[in-house]
């Protein structure tokens, strides 16, 4: 049976954007994808408020962290985490044998300018990595802030953010944050199939990557660049997702960025009352997700059990993520295309399965 994920990616994908992706192939050497490539560009720096490249790669966007921890760091790397997702970071900096700290908080806390502050300033530190929205907890953290005070006090310091589950439904301003690497796939907030990621890229971040000896080959940024000025991809890239993106793109400035992201604010909105009325939010109020809510299992349910009736009706959301948080919490995910009356009709469906009044 079709069902509508609400679930933090991969999210629904509308017809549309699905029958993008049945044009007939083209050569990825070809002018006819040059031209392709070369009409997506600017959208997505319009999407990220960005003049720097946007790059694209035939992954997931664990293989953008990858490929930018490895390309960034000359000393040691620091990396915040709140959650399952920006503990990634650091496993992925050890596995690629990357000096690099952690700072960590509880789940459900965000990570504050003050707590960078402090960390940043025990160590010799050139990289900083932040989650923007930490999918696990429903948290999103004060990236604006956190990236004022990088550049304040330690300018040298090249920020990486994972944003894989908040480009495209939360406003990002790239340039005017001052931040060197923002990654994302686009199964997210993007709502398109799996498959594509996309990182905006500094040219702090390319100095950088001039000066790190083994950097890597298929994410090398300095690679990309040449491509990337011919709109092409240095390895073949996922041509029919970008026929997919590039109708999103169409569709998102349609819209308007503006309109986007407040529709985004207004689910969640529609989300956290509920949540707060019936159970209770996971997250310190102060750093709640704008594209995910992640619920406390105050009523002692089986979110499993909710999910299979709901996937009886048609819907499907997740339950917590990994041992700490399964059953004791479950997420709503409100991002994509998704609409306030998708919402309310999902709501309506729990309350009437679980007999909430």
């Amino acid at each position: 049976m079709y069902k509508k994920l609400f679930i933090p990616g991969p999210t629904h994908v509308r017809d549309e954007v699905l029958a993008a992706q049945t044009a007939p192939m083209i050569g990825h050497r070809s002018k006819d994808y040059s031209d392709l490539q070369g009409a997506v560009r600017p959208k997505l720096q319009k999407v990220l408020y960005t003049e720097q490249p946007v790059f694209l790669y035939a992954s997931s966007g664990t293989g953008l962290m990858e490929g930018s921890i490895r390309q960034t760091v000359l000393k040691r790397a620091l990396v915040t985490v709140c959650g399952a997702f920006s503990a990634r970071w650091y496993e992925v900096a050890v596995a690629n044998g990357v000096p690099a700290d952690s700072v960590e908080v509880e789940w459900g806390q965000g990570i504050t300018p003050e707590i960078v502050d402090a960390a940043l300033s025990k160590g010799d530190y050139d990289v900083l990595t932040v989650t923007f929205n930490e999918t696990s907890t429903g948290v999103m953290n004060p990236l604006k802030d956190i990236a004022a005070l990088v550049r304040e006090k330690y300018p040298d310091t090249v920020i990486l953010v994972d944003a894989v589950s908040g480009m495209a439904g939360a406003k990002i301003e790239f340039d005017a944050w001052g931040l060197d690497v923002v990654l994302a796939s686009t199964q997210k907030c993007f709502a398109l199939p799996p498959g594509l990621a996309v990182a905006a890229v500094s040219e702090r971040a390319l100095k950088r990557a001039e000066q790190v000896p083994n950097r890597g080959y298929y994410f090398d940024f300095l690679n990309m660049l040449k491509y990337y000025k011919k709109d092409q991809t240095p390895a073949t890239p996922a041509v029919s997702l970008l026929y997919a993106l590039n109708q999103q793109l169409d569709d998102i400035l349609a819209e308007g960025l503006d309109n986007r992201w407040n529709r985004h604010i207004e689910m969640a909105n529609v989300v956290r009352e509920w949540a707060r009325k019936y159970w209770a939010l996971f997250p310190d109020e102060r750093f709640l997700s704008n594209t995910v809510t992640t619920v406390k299992n105050t009523r002692g349910i089986s979110v499993a059990d909710l999910n299979k009736a709901l996937g009886e009706r048609g819907a499907m959301i997740s339950n917590g993520y990994g041992s700490k948080l399964r059953e004791k919490t479950f997420r709503i995910a409100h991002m994509g295309d998704l609409t306030v009356a998708d919402v309310n009709w999902l709501l309506g469906q729990i309350n009437d399965i679980l007999g909430l009044e």
